[in-house]
């Protein structure tokens, strides 16, 4: 596997992406609504070690918890279905099984680690990378 990006959930996806790119510096990758989610994400990326941070603006939550705005890591696997095998098979326990997201090119799926973080894992068409 090979780690992707870390989402954080914004209030305000306009004020966050201004705050990362403006001040922090970081480069806008892309934007897009998540309708089935009623979410819009948008990508950053640190142009010196590529790292990447997608901001998850949520249509129905305004407010936040201090401890809420890590919403997921996230990781590519070339199998989907093999990697959610061998969770399933460890223990590990599965939050949603693989699907597709209307617009999206690969399938996707969640775990949840010991402490409750969620863990996307990725499965794009072709060769990882």
């Amino acid at each position: 596997m090979r780690f992707l990006h870390t989402s954080l959930t914004v209030r305000d996806l306009e004020r966050s992406l201004q705050f990362y790119t403006g001040f922090l510096g970081l480069e806008f990758e892309r934007r897009r609504p998540i309708p089935e989610n009623r979410a819009e994400i948008a990508f950053v990326r640190d142009p010196a070690s590529g790292a990447r941070i997608e901001l998850t603006c949520w249509a129905d939550r305004t407010e936040l918890v201090p401890g809420d705005q890590l919403d997921h890591l996230a990781f590519e696997t070339p199998d989907l279905d093999e990697t959610i095998a061998r969770a399933h098979r460890a223990g590990v326990r599965v939050a949603k099984e693989p699907y597709r997201l209307a617009g999206g090119s690969g399938r996707i799926a969640f775990l949840l680690d010991p402490d409750d973080v969620w863990i996307e894992l990725i499965e794009r068409p072709g060769p990882p990378g």
